[in-house]
């Protein structure tokens, strides 16, 4: 059984920062973000594989960076120079297929988390 908790999101004025945390429950192999504006498709922000290797979307690489603290059991995604198109609801992803590899394969995460809202303000 997977369990993922998100926190952290709020508002922030543009070039600001955020830090989400999510804590984590269930042996996974890979763990994300997603994020999901209104009216827009779901896409993969970050993502880590267990060994710790690190993959980005392209629109976020140099902005955020996505890590983990095991002795926690937390996922943290720090969100840096924010953007109004950054707005969305973000979520905490897990991956139970040990052939996830990067955030781009998306389809190979099945457990997602409630969501917490990122709204940047310009």
């Amino acid at each position: 059984q997977v369990q993922l908790v998100e926190s952290g999101g709020g508002t922030v004025q543009a070039g600001g920062s955020l830090n989400l945390s999510c804590v984590h429950s269930g042996y996974t192999y890979c763990l994300g973000w997603f994020r999901q504006a209104p009216g827009k498709e779901r896409e993969g922000v970050a993502g880590i594989r267990q060994r710790g290797d690190t993959s980005y979307a392209d629109s976020v690489k140099g902005r955020f960076t996505i890590s983990r603290d095991f002795a926690k059991s937390t996922l943290y995604l720090q969100m840096n120079n924010l953007q109004s198109e950054d707005t969305a609801m973000y979520y905490c992803a897990a991956s139970r297929d040990a052939r996830c590899t990067t955030i781009q394969d998306g389809g190979r995460f099945g457990y997602f988390g409630q969501g917490t809202q990122v709204t940047v303000s310009s």
